[in-house]
């Protein structure tokens, strides 16, 4: 997505209207949650799902192609029962 800059008005009781199409682009509905995250210079805007994804990438950097983690924890759980 390309960089746009949305300005939200605040209510006098402290809401934020978050309009459709960011919701859109989150992929939230109504009722749905959201995380807003401070940072050092601002503030961040995920959901639960961007999250996991974002953790999923990161992971992805450090485990070779084809290898499998569940299957590595599996094999390092059933040798461990093996000893107990």
């Amino acid at each position: 997505m390309a960089s746009s800059e949305v300005r939200l008005r605040l209510a006098e009781n402290g809401r934020v209207v978050i309009p459709a199409q960011v919701r859109k682009d989150l992929g939230v509905e109504s009722g749905g949650e959201i995380i807003l995250e401070r940072q050092e210079n601002g503030y961040r805007l995920t959901t639960r799902r961007q999250r996991i994804e974002e953790a999923r990438r990161n992971i992805r950097r450090y485990i070779k192609p084809g290898v499998s983690l569940v299957d590595e924890l599996l094999a390092e759980r059933r040798e461990a029962a093996r000893h107990e």
